[in-house]
């Protein structure tokens, strides 16, 4: 009815098909481990600021420096 070559060749799609989803499935499980792992441990960079506070404090420098150099260069801010 079936030939072997058929059924060898869908047994074999359907076993690969499994193997995808477990993989898939596994490395969602890993990435959202990670996921709260990042989310346990408080970001703090040195002097306990956190990221988005020193990211203002960068901004903040970048501003000063700005205006150091405009008032170097002569140009009235």
């Amino acid at each position: 009815m079936f030939e072997p070559t058929l059924i060898i060749a869908a047994a074999s799609l359907v076993g690969l098909c499994v193997v995808a989803f477990a993989l898939l499935k596994a490395w969602q499980g890993w990435l959202a481990l990670k996921q709260r792992e990042l989310d346990a441990v408080p970001r703090e960079i040195e002097g306990g600021v956190s990221v988005g506070a020193a990211r203002i404090e960068i901004a903040d420098l970048k501003e000063r420096i700005k205006k150091l150099e405009a008032i170097a260069s002569g140009v009235d801010l």
